[in-house]
C-alpha cells in the first residue's frame, strides 16, 4: 500500500532527523561538521560526521537499487543506469576528501570527469531506449521525487551553502561552522527525497516489468509463435 509506505518514509526521516540534532544537543561537537585533523589543516572538514556517512550510505543505497532495476525490469534499464550513473557521481563527490588524501589531490574530479562522460555518451546513444522507458512510467512519483531531491543538490544548497553568503549575512560573528551545519542538514533532505524517489521508482518499475503484456504485443508475441509452429 502506497500510504503507508509514505507514512514509514516520514517516521524514518523524522527519526533520523531528531536523533542527530539530540546527539548534537547532548554533546555539543559530535556532528563533527568542522574537526581539524592538523595544523597545516586550515579549513577543517566534516567528512567524519554522521550527517556526511548517511548521505554516503544513502547514495550506495539508490545505486544498487537502480541496479536491481536495471538488472531485473529491463524496460526501464535506460534510466535506470542514467540515474544509477548519478547517484555514482554523487557519491564519488562525497567521497572526495578521503580520494584526495589517501589516492592523489584531485582523483575525485577524475574519476568523475570518467564516469559523467560514459553517462552522457550512454544517454545519447540511448536516448531513444530513455525515451520509451520515460513513456511507460510517466507520471511517476519516484521520479518527480528524485527531480526534486536533485533540484536541492544541484541548485538550492549551491546557493544557500555559498560561503559569502554566510559571510554577508553574519559579518564579525560569522564562523564556518554555521554555514557547514546549513549546507549539510540541506544536502540530507535533498538525498532523503532522493531515497525515496528512488525506491517509488523501483516499486514502479517492478509493476511494469510484472503486468500483463498489452493486447497488441500479446497479439504479436501469439503470432510469432504460430509461425514458428507452423515450420513443423
Amino acid at each position: 500500500m502506497p500510504w503507508l509506505r509514505f507514512i514509514l518514509y516520514f517516521i524514518a526521516v523524522a527519526f533520523i532527523t531528531w536523533a542527530l540534532t539530540q546527539m548534537e544537543i547532548a554533546s555539543p561537537g559530535s556532528l563533527k561538521l568542522h574537526i581539524i585533523l592538523n595544523e597545516s589543516d586550515r579549513f577543517g572538514t566534516s567528512e567524519f560526521s554522521p550527517v556526511e556517512i548517511i548521505q554516503a550510505i544513502i547514495l550506495g543505497f539508490c545505486g544498487l537499487t537502480m541496479w536491481w532495476v536495471a538488472r531485473f525490469c529491463t524496460t526501464q534499464r535506460p534510466v535506470a543506469i542514467l540515474f544509477g550513473g548519478m547517484a555514482l557521481i554523487f557519491l564519488i563527490r562525497e567521497l572526495d576528501y578521503f580520494l584526495d588524501r589517501f589516492v592523489m589531490d584531485n582523483f575525485w574530479q577524475l574519476i568523475t570527469v570518467i564516469v559523467g562522460s560514459l553517462l552522457i555518451a550512454y544517454t545519447y546513444r540511448h536516448r531513444r531506449r530513455i525515451q520509451i522507458a520515460l513513456a511507460r512510467i510517466w507520471p511517476s512519483p519516484g521520479l518527480t521525487l528524485l527531480f526534486a531531491g536533485a533540484l536541492i543538490l544541484f541548485a538550492f544548497v549551491r546557493f544557500v551553502g555559498h560561503e559569502p553568503l554566510w559571510m554577508s549575512i553574519l559579518g564579525d560573528d560569522y564562523r564556518r561552522i554555521i554555514k557547514l551545519a546549513v549546507e549539510e542538514f540541506i544536502e540530507l533532505i535533498g538525498y532523503f527525497l532522493w531515497m525515496i524517489g528512488t525506491i517509488e521508482y523501483a516499486f514502479q518499475a517492478r509493476a511494469i516489468a510484472m503486468a500483463q503484456p498489452q493486447p497488441a504485443a500479446r497479439r504479436r508475441r501469439d503470432k510469432r509463435r504460430h509461425d514458428a509452429e507452423g515450420k513443423f
